[in-house]
């Protein structure tokens, strides 16, 4: 059985959240609520570069569970600040999860599809080999490394092609360029899944109470939406839905990755099969055309846009 039982008097699940100003944390704090009660403390209050600050958060109460959501995603910055990565995304999950086995609790932890060389031709399965191309891939590799060392009961949950109305996205981008840009060029031979932050939010909450259950599952889950698409294919459908409601967009242009150079490589295929989770939780997550709709509609309708 689980280690924390609910609240006696209200029945929540009290959970400490890392990176809570992030788009998943955003969207996990508005799940926060009566049966899931959500903790994100600041950086403040939790500085993930500090493993010693990490131990004593996760002791400072019964958490019924810890979830990782904090990472340094900054994919280009990362290849000149090693450091500074390797701390947050290699380090800290590390002390986490050293933290949590203690504390006899699951550890959620946040990973992604850049672990993955991206030269398979078909969509990647949790146990595929990884082969990451930059240091950002690297650290988050090193991250999932300890994880699965350290704490038994822990869940890896890769991820992709994060998009939201909250922090810095590609949706955002396309929209705020279109507002001084005539025409815009975007990469179409990177193939991948965009995933709304509110859709994966969901399915971790129905994750939490799963773990209330006798022998939960454990591992390594691919989490996004269904269908694939290249760069190019997630903004046509940013800039069709914000022409039919009116606002200005610009010609879109098609480019091959040579055309648009990064200091760090992307990998070419980043598609996730998603079929273990369906097996193991009995989630299925909607196609990404729907999921991206709602969040172009939620930007769209704001006033400052």
């Amino acid at each position: 059985m689980s280690s924390v039982a609910p609240n006696p008097e209200t029945g929540d699940l009290p959970i400490l959240l890392t990176g809570g100003t992030g788009q998943v944390g955003a969207a996990l704090r508005r799940l926060s609520g009566p049966g899931f009660q959500i903790h994100a403390p600041g950086r403040d209050q939790l500085d993930l570069r500090d493993c010693d600050q990490i131990a004593a958060m996760v002791a400072s109460r019964p958490w019924r569970a810890v979830i990782n959501s904090g990472a340094y995603t900054a994919v280009d910055k990362a290849e000149h600040d090693v450091e500074s990565a390797w701390a947050i995304n290699a380090k800290a999950p590390a002390a986490l999860a050293r933290a949590t086995a203690q504390a006899g609790i699951p550890l959620i932890h946040l990973s992604t599809d850049f672990v993955f060389g991206g030269t398979k031709s078909t969509p990647y399965e949790e146990m595929d080999i990884i082969g990451p191309l930059g240091v950002y891939g690297a650290s988050k590799a090193a991250g999932e490394s300890s994880v699965k060392s350290e704490n038994p009961k822990h869940l890896i949950l890769r991820t992709a092609w994060l998009v939201s109305p909250d922090g810095g996205n590609f949706v955002k981008t396309m929209l705020r360029l279109a507002k001084t840009l005539d025409e815009v060029s975007v990469v179409n031979d990177q193939l991948g899944c965009p995933t709304s932050a509110d859709d994966l939010a969901n399915v971790l909450r129905r994750v939490l109470w799963r773990l209330e259950a006798e022998s939960p599952p454990y591992g390594i889950y691919h989490l996004v939406n269904s269908g694939e698409a290249t760069w190019h294919d997630l903004a046509k459908a940013v800039f069709d839905q914000a022409q039919a409601a009116g606002f200005k967009v610009p010609v879109l242009k098609a480019i091959p990755t040579s055309g648009y150079p990064t200091p760090a490589r992307r990998p070419v295929n980043s598609r996730l099969d998603t079929k273990k989770l369906t097996r193991d939780f009995g989630v299925s997550l909607r196609p990404w055309q729907e999921a991206v709709s709602d969040v172009v509609a939620a930007l769209l309708a704001q006033p400052t846009r």
